[in-house]
């Protein structure tokens, strides 16, 4: 598969994943009618900001993919934590399990870093483009957090 292919198929993978969650937790959104802590954004931030960490993890992945630097255990913890984090909404909005959806995002904190730390060691930029994500995790962190505490 050449570079193109591999770049397209890996930002189009976890963009397409949050898309589809997207559309499964929209009719349960209710993200506007909850208490917010003062930091909390406004709801048209959140589309936009996981369209972005979903572009630089599929492009963090297509680097290593196209250097031939995957491995079972990248693949294995990239994939692992796509599949954490897109339950981590369906907790959260569809079965508004709050408290639960806190513990699931500290779960997913630790494989994004693990992830972070394994896809540096192969390769720099790779790791780099993944400090945006564990950022805004752990921002969302403190938000599921302070949501349910103000809303319990």
């Amino acid at each position: 598969m050449n570079n193109i292919k591999i770049y397209i198929k890996s930002i189009l993978i976890p963009v397409i994943v949050g898309a589809i969650i997207g559309i499964i937790i929209s009719p349960a959104m209710d993200y506007n009618n909850l208490q917010m802590p003062d930091l909390a954004p406004p709801s048209i931030v959140f589309p936009i900001v996981w369209t972005i960490l979903y572009t630089l993890m599929g492009i963090s992945y297509g680097i290593l993919k196209s250097n031939n630097l995957v491995d079972k255990e990248i693949d294995s913890i990239y994939y692992g934590q796509l599949l954490v984090n897109a339950l981590w909404s369906i907790f959260f909005f569809v079965l508004k399990y709050r408290l639960f959806s806190f513990l699931w995002i500290l779960l997913l904190a630790v494989l994004v870093i693990i992830m972070i730390i394994r896809f540096y060691r192969k390769n720099k930029i790779a790791g780099l483009l993944q400090i945006p994500y564990i950022l805004w995790v752990l921002f969302a962190t403190y938000l599921n957090f302070t949501i349910y505490v103000l809303n319990r």
